[in-house]
């Protein structure tokens, strides 16, 4: 009896490690097929992607560590701290907001938007056109500088990384300047990110950049900053959802 339930342990114990291998050999094929794929879809650049593929394109398009500068400006947060006329939480929460809806919300999300719309059929001139205008729409030389720096490193990533096809890689490469709303609406279409998740992303990047900024100036401890931010959700939702121009 011993002997037979030895014998059957065994054979059970063979079986499930054959099953394992098995197991494992589709796992290592999959992860094979899995690698390809995505060293093919990063040269080619479709439109299309995956959920998870989204959401690991949004987390490196708006992290911090994306090394385009934007940890240098504080678009003049430090200037009201100067001033006393940010001096708290609540008067930082209240600055950052207040420049999210009434200055960031209604020009810069808006041509961000629309110049993500030319990018997919191609319309360069278009493109061009736009660029130009949000170039000259800055309200101060500091604020065109800033703009110019980010963009044209965001496109030195974009086109080292070869991010979309020749085309497009071409037209991005003859804007100069470029501006930062060009430069990430062109790599979110190339990532296949949409447009309202681009334009979320860049939304909550900046008030991301600003918390940051209050964080160091005001300064503020990390708990404060952190409400704060999770304060702009609902905000960041409604204007990357609906940017609009006044």
């Amino acid at each position: 009896m011993a002997a037979g339930t030895a014998t059957g342990t065994i054979r059970h114990s063979l079986k499930n490690r054959r099953a394992l291998n098995n197991s494992f050999t589709n796992i290592m094929a999959t992860s094979v097929r899995t690698t390809k794929d995505i060293d093919i879809s990063i040269r080619t650049m479709t439109p299309a992607a995956t959920s998870i593929r989204k959401l690991i394109a949004l987390l490196h398009l708006a992290s911090p560590a994306l090394p385009i500068g934007t940890f240098s400006y504080s678009q003049g947060l430090e200037g009201a701290v100067d001033a006393q006329l940010v001096h708290d939480a609540e008067s930082a929460q209240a600055w950052i907001r207040s420049g999210l809806e009434h200055v960031f919300a209604i020009n810069e999300l808006p041509m961000l938007s629309i110049i993500f719309g030319n990018w997919e059929p191609g319309n360069f001139f278009e493109i061009e056109r736009l660029n130009a205008r949000f170039l000259a729409s800055r309200e101060s030389s500091e604020l065109r500088q800033e703009t110019e720096q980010m963009g044209w490193s965001l496109t030195q990533l974009a086109l080292a990384l070869r991010w979309h096809d020749e085309a497009r890689q071409a037209a991005l490469r003859s804007l100069t300047p470029v501006c930062l709303p060009t430069a990430f609406a062109y790599a979110s279409g190339a990532l296949g990110i949409d447009r309202e998740s681009c334009v979320s992303a860049y939304c909550f990047s900046w008030v991301e950049n600003q918390v940051t900024a209050a964080l160091k100036s005001v300064p503020l401890g990390q708990t404060a900053g952190q409400k704060i931010l999770f304060a702009m959700h609902l905000v960041v939702h409604r204007d990357a959802a609906h940017p609009r121009f006044s």
